[in-house]
């Protein structure tokens, strides 16, 4: 009995070592099957936060089709795209080079991020550039400032363009009158302290 007991100790403690005197491997050396490997156990262990996981893999919010408006399509999309990535396409006017797209598209950008509208712009060609929304909702308020634009000459959202200021359409128009209210010839009267 004695023996058995002494053998499946030995048993037990000869495991405990090999299993003790594994190497680590050196993380600069795993290959794509261990680090699929390390993700699917880390996954698998705990929870991960809705905000850390991919675009796609995060549950869709629910839309409240009773604030939707079907003859809108534009709140349709503000509602469908939020918190989403959307991508717009813009043609800038004109014939400019690479480095005019760059220089006009980063003015743009700038613009946008004073306004606490965060974008990334992609040039593609000389008068092409790709601007990337990582929240959806603000696709049309963007539209809206880049239409404005002098140089903008069209931008594309979800396939369907809009012509801008710079755009051979609009150059034959006369810029819209602001309603405002009629001055009067009266002035009003300061009152000044000597």
């Amino acid at each position: 009995m004695k023996l058995h007991y002494l053998m499946s100790l030995l048993c037990v403690f000869h495991i405990c070592l090999l299993t003790a005197s594994k190497k680590k491997k050196d993380p600069r050396d795993f290959t794509d099957a261990d680090i699929y490997k390390l993700e699917e156990e880390w996954t698998e262990d705990g929870e991960i936060d809705e905000g850390d996981l991919p675009e796609h893999l995060r549950p869709a919010e629910p839309l409240d089709m009773s604030k939707l408006n079907p003859e809108d399509p534009e709140g349709i999309v503000k509602m469908s795209k939020r918190h989403k990535t959307l991508m717009m396409f813009v043609t800038i006017s004109g014939d400019p080079t690479q480095e005019e797209t760059e220089e006009i598209t980063q003015l743009w950008q700038s613009m946008l991020y004073n306004a606490n509208i965060e974008v990334t712009r992609f040039v593609l060609s000389a008068n092409r550039v790709l601007i990337k929304i990582s929240d959806g909702s603000y696709a049309y308020e963007i539209r809206d400032f880049l239409v404005a634009q002098d140089r903008c000459e069209a931008v594309t959202i979800e396939g369907k363009d809009y012509p801008g200021k710079g755009s051979p359409l609009n150059k034959g128009k006369k810029p819209a009158k602001t309603k405002g209210k009629k001055k009067t010839g009266k002035k009003k009267a300061t009152k000044t302290e000597l």
